[in-house]
């Protein structure tokens, strides 16, 4: 059994996707970011870092797992799904796996914060970390051109970045002329796992995500 902790963000459905669509049994915990119950003391002990999704395998001595690419890959290898065995492919997973957990995520991310709650002060920050999200967009859509996956089946490398270019239009990243982006993610939000996932935990309406979103930029 597997104990996750997370909320309803790209990063927290990377875990829940990926879970469903291995099919590893798992209780739902889900944090209120706005409580700041990641910040609580016993959840600390799980991740350091106060951030979410993690994990606690209770099938491997209570091991826990933060930061959403380290879990991806733990349960990639704990099932034996979702991440090729061949070096090379491996090798190419978690290429692009570390592509979105260094570029995509961190700069859609800016994206998120400075368009939606500083946009009055610095509209320069936000050009900025739109051009580069669409620039890392471009770079996806490139693969994608001659691929239907980023590697050569569907992986954790997919899931990654997919949680993160469905959200474009709240970062409002321009995704005119990336077809092959857009029919990836189509491609990849139609799998039942997938939509299970993105339902775990349950969204917040816009309102409320708006709302927790300057609490935790306040704090």
């Amino acid at each position: 059994m597997i104990d996750l902790y997370s909320a309803a963000t790209p990063n927290g459905w990377k875990a829940s996707i990926a879970l469903e669509e291995m099919s590893l049994p798992y209780r739902l915990h889900a944090l209120d970011l706005g409580a700041l119950d990641q910040k609580q003391p016993d959840y600390l002990k799980i991740n350091p870092n106060g951030r979410i999704p993690a994990i606690i395998d209770r099938d491997n001595d209570d091991f826990a797992v933060f930061e959403s690419g380290a879990i991806l890959w733990y349960l990639a290898e704990k099932s034996g799904q979702l991440l090729s065995q061949d070096p090379k492919a491996k090798s190419e997973t978690l290429q692009w796996l570390m592509f979105q957990m260094g570029g995509v995520g961190p700069m859609q991310g800016q994206a998120n914060v400075f368009r939606n709650y500083f946009h009055k002060e610095i509209p320069e920050a936000i050009e900025r970390y739109q051009k580069e999200t669409r620039r890392l967009y471009e770079v996806l859509n490139s693969r994608l051109t001659d691929h239907e996956f980023l590697v050569d089946d569907y992986s954790i490398a997919d899931i990654a970045s997919f949680t993160w270019v469905r959200a474009h239009e709240w970062a409002g990243v321009d995704v005119k002329g990336l077809e092959p982006l857009m029919a990836w993610t189509d491609r990849i939000e139609n799998r039942p796992a997938v939509q299970r996932g993105l339902q775990t935990p349950v969204p917040k309406e816009t309102a409320q995500l708006r709302e927790l979103a300057k609490r935790m930029v306040a704090g």
